[in-house]
C-alpha cells in the first residue's frame, strides 16, 4: 500500500486525505493542533517509506517540508493531486482556473454563476472554500470546475493545466513568503504551464507586470484590458460600452457591479462566456443583474444618509485603492497584518481621495506616521487598533442627515486580530448593526 503524508489539517488537506484514501493508499495527516505532529511526522520521515507529500497551500515551507525536500519526496498540493485523480480516472469536466492578485474570487463566482445560467453543471473550488480533489471525487459529472488559485496554490503543481487558464492582474503582495515581487509574480504566472494551443490563457494588456512575462507570441493568449493597446486585444472598454471583437456587449453604465476594477473583472468574465460560446444576450443580463459577493464591496446597513461597506476582502494595496475610487471621499477603516510593505503609497492614495481614516492592527502605527509625514492633516486620523473602538467612535461622531460612505477596506490580511477576512467583515457587520440599530 502507497503512503502519504498530508500536512496541514484545514480544507484543503482533509480533501487530499479524503481522496488519497478513496484510491486507497494510507495517509498520515499531519497538523499540530489536530492531528500526528510535526516532530512524530519527522520520525515517520526518517524511518518510513512516503511515496508522496501533499503540502496545505498555507503550511510554510517548515523543517518538515525541507526533510521531504532532501528525502527527495514528491511535494505536490491538493490542486496537483486533484488534476491527477482527475486524469487517471478520464473524468471529463473542463477546468477553468482563475488568478490574480485582485478580483479573482469575484471573477471566480460569477464565471460560475454565468455557466449555471447557460446550463452547464459547474462548482467553484481551490482557494474559494473547496478541496479541488475532493470536488472531482464527489462530483464526476460536471461540465466545469472553476479554480480560483492563490500563488501558494501554485508553488507546487507539476501536471496541472487548465483549459482556461486566467491572470487577472498582478501588484505586490505577500512579501513575507516570497523573496521580492518577481517571485511572487512569477509564482502566479504557473497557472498557464503545461496548456497546448487548444487552451487557452486570458492575459490582461494593460498589466504591465503581466504583459512583461509573455514568452513570445503563442496562438492560445488571449489578450484583454480596459485600454485597446494594439490589434491583438480581443476585448476593451470604448465609448462606455464592454466590446469583444468589435461587438457592443454591455453598457458600462447599466452594469450591476460598480467600480473600474469590476469592469476589468467582466472583461474577462464576457471573454470566458463568448470562448464558451454562450450567447451574448445570457451574458448581458447576467452581469446587469448580479449581485457583489459577501465581503467585496458589499452595501450592507445605512444610517440615515451615511451607508456602510464591508470591503473586507480588501487585502491588499491595490484592492483597498480600487475600492476608495469606487466611491466619493470616503471615511476608511484600514489596517491588520503587516506584511512589510512601503505603505507610503497607500498613505498618498489616503490623503488624496479619504476624508478620514481609522486605523486598526499591526499596521496602525506605521500607516499614522506616513500619513502624518505626507502633512494629512492630523486631526483626521484615528488610531483606535481595534474594529470595536472605531465603530463606538463612529456612532458619537456620525450625523443621519451628513451623507458619508464608510468603507472597510484593510488593505491587508485579517491574522493578527481575526481568524481571516470573513471573519473580520462578519465582526464589523455585526458592530455597526449591533451600535447603529
Amino acid at each position: 500500500m502507497k503512503k502519504a503524508i498530508v500536512f496541514g489539517a484545514g480544507v484543503s488537506g482533509k480533501g487530499s486525505e479524503k481522496t488519497l484514501k478513496n484510491i486507497g493508499w494510507e495517509v498520515i495527516l499531519v497538523d499540530d493542533k489536530t492531528g500526528v505532529s510535526s516532530a512524530e511526522a519527522m520520525n515517520i520521515l526518517e524511518n518510513e517509506k512516503i511515496d508522496i507529500f501533499v503540502k496545505s497551500p498555507g503550511v510554510p515551507y517548515t523543517e518538515l517540508v525541507k526533510k521531504a525536500m532532501d528525502k527527495n519526496i514528491e511535494i505536490i498540493d491538493d490542486i496537483e493531486l486533484g488534476y491527477r485523480f482527475k486524469m487517471e480516472n478520464n473524468i471529463p469536466g473542463k477546468i477553468i482556473a482563475v488568478t490574480g492578485t485582485n478580483g479573482k474570487t469575484t471573477v471566480t463566482s460569477k464565471i460560475k454563476e454565468l455557466l449555471e445560467l447557460a446550463g452547464y453543471k459547474a462548482k467553484v473550488c481551490g482557494n474559494i472554500g473547496f478541496s479541488f480533489s475532493e470536488t472531482v471525487l464527489e462530483n464526476r459529472d460536471l461540465d466545469f470546475y472553476v479554480l480560483e488559485l492563490s500563488s501558494y496554490q501554485l508553488e507546487n503543481i507539476k501536471d496541472f493545466k487548465a483549459d482556461i487558464a486566467l491572470i487577472v492582474n498582478l501588484a505586490p503582495d505577500h512579501l513575507t513568503r516570497y523573496k521580492d515581487v518577481d517571485h511572487y509574480y512569477d509564482t502566479k504566472f504557473k497557472i498557464k504551464n503545461n496548456q497546448k494551443e487548444n487552451e487557452y490563457f486570458l492575459v490582461n494588456s494593460n498589466c504591465e507586470n503581466s504583459m512583461k512575462r509573455i514568452d513570445g507570441k503563442k496562438n492560445n493568449i488571449i489578450y484583454l484590458g480596459l485600454d485597446k493597446k494594439s490589434s491583438d486585444q480581443i476585448a476593451w472598454l470604448e465609448n462606455g460600452f464592454l466590446k469583444y471583437k468589435d461587438e457592443k456587449i454591455l453598457d458600462a453604465n447599466l452594469v450591476s457591479l460598480k467600480g473600474k476594477h469590476n469592469l476589468e473583472n467582466m472583461l474577462f468574465i464576457v471573454c470566458v462566456g463568448k470562448l464558451l460560446d454562450i450567447p451574448t444576450e445570457i451574458i448581458r443580463d447576467f452581469l446587469y443583474s448580479t449581485k457583489t459577493l459577501e465581503h467585496r464591496m458589499e452595501n450592507f446597513y445605512s444610517f440615515g444618509k451615511n451607508t456602510f461597506i464591508n470591503d473586507s476582502k480588501g487585502t491588499n494595496i491595490e484592492s483597498t485603492r480600487f475600492a476608495i475610487e469606487a466611491y466619493n471621499n470616503p471615511i476608511l477603516i484600514c489596517g491588520g497584518s503587516d506584511k512589510k510593505l512601503d505603505l507610503v503609497p497607500f498613505a498618498k492614495i489616503i490623503k488624496e481621495k479619504v476624508k478620514e481614516v481609522y486605523l486598526i492592527g499591526e499596521i496602525a502605527n506605521k500607516l499614522e506616521k506616513d500619513l502624518i509625514d505626507l502633512d494629512y492633516p492630523k486631526e483626521r486620523i484615528f488610531n483606535l487598533g481595534e474594529l470595536e473602538k472605531v465603530v463606538k467612535l463612529l456612532k458619537l461622531k456620525l450625523n443621519k442627515d451628513e451623507e458619508n460612505i464608510i468603507l472597510l477596506s484593510p488593505a491587508t490580511a485579517s491574522f493578527d486580530q481575526f481568524k481571516n477576512f470573513e471573519e473580520r467583515g462578519r465582526i464589523f457587520k455585526e458592530l455597526v448593526i449591533a451600535y447603529f440599530k
